[in-house]
């Protein structure tokens, strides 16, 4: 394995994309009222996407230049299968593997905001784009009424339902379509990641509120992950929605799921996990992860935090304890699903 891995080298360059961006941009056009049907929105929805990816890649390829002609890195160089052989920098085409790496996130937000207007805008009819529109440009304020129906009666992903679900495969595939194989500076390719780490977060507070119910500020949907709180028909459910998902497209996937304690007490329940993880696997899955802890302990480390100082949590890929997170990772933590039953 060691000899593998050193000879492997991926290039992510910190190319994120925030998946609601596009979104946004459409919602926010005079000619809103020209979209007649669902189609018509996805159809602009796609526009600004390419858009936007168009836009990452070209910047990609600045950096990568920039990167290998202003920061070179010749200890790393030697270190790195090929570059000797080569005669080129680790930075600039040296090693042999020289993939490079669109980093995706917000996808469970994306379908869910998708499903939503498409269930009750188009189909229903229980609002107009433009009253849709207002709403989240006032973040729900004087809307509550409206913002908790679209929480609850929107199929949402994360529950094996396939309205939610068939669009959140729509929006990937398309995402697959518009990165994979365009190629980089250093004779490689560039491919498409849902692995979003922390930036989920991060890009929350600069996105406004969303159809799905979600305000502003608040953060989106990590990797491959349903919506905070989306999931209500249980961890089996969840796995079979990301099973729809062809896993093997993307250079990486993230799904992150949090359990009560009281979920596995015995060997009988701690065996229904293993379950959970193979046929999450069987069924495509690429990676999946776990905290175990439940809200009342991870509000009481926060109101408490020398009470806690051991309590070490699953943030993306990697752990740490509770109480070294800043408050917003905390807070994102906390408000994933917490399962009580399988």
């Amino acid at each position: 394995m060691p000899a593998v891995l050193k000879k492997r080298h991926t290039n992510l360059q910190r190319c994120e994309n925030r998946l609601p961006t596009p979104f946004e941009w459409i919602l926010d056009v005079p000619t809103v009222t020209d979209f007649h049907t669902f189609e018509d929105l996805y159809a602009a929805f796609l526009k600004q996407l390419e858009y936007i990816i168009d836009t990452k890649i070209r910047v990609n390829l600045l950096i990568e230049r920039l990167t290998a002609e202003g920061t070179p890195a010749p200890f790393l160089s030697v270190l790195i299968d090929d570059c000797i052989e080569k005669g080129r920098d680790y930075y600039d085409a040296g090693p042999r593997y020289n993939t490079s790496y669109i980093q995706c996130t917000g996808l469970g937000s994306i379908a869910d905001s998708l499903s939503a207007l498409k269930k009750h805008v188009f189909e229903n009819k229980k609002w107009t784009l433009e009253q849709m529109m207002d709403a989240l440009s006032r973040n729900f304020e004087g809307d509550e009424p409206m913002r908790q129906y679209l929480l609850n009666k929107t199929p949402f992903f994360g529950n094996d339902l396939d309205y939610a679900d068939d669009l959140a495969v729509r929006v990937y595939m398309d995402l697959f379509q518009m990165i994979d194989g365009k190629p980089n500076t250093r004779g490689g390719l560039h491919h498409m990641d849902m692995l979003s780490t922390t930036c989920h977060v991060y890009f929350g507070t600069i996105t406004g509120a969303l159809p799905n119910g979600r305000k502003a500020g608040k953060s989106l949907s990590d990797g491959t992950s349903p919506s905070h709180g989306a999931d209500t028909n249980g961890p089996t459910a969840v796995a079979k929605s990301l099973g729809k998902l062809d896993q093997t497209l993307s250079g990486g996937t993230l799904l992150n799921q949090r359990f009560s304690p009281s979920m596995l007490k015995t060997v009988e329940e701690r065996n229904k996990l293993g379950d959970l993880i193979r046929s999450y696997f069987e069924l495509g899955g690429h990676h999946i992860q776990f905290n175990v802890v439940d809200t009342k302990t991870l509000l009481a480390a926060q109101k408490d935090p020398e009470q806690y100082r051991d309590l070490m949590v699953r943030v993306a890929g990697y752990s740490d304890y509770f109480n070294h997170l800043a408050p917003s990772l905390q807070e994102d933590i906390i408000y994933r699903t917490m399962n009580e039953g399988f």
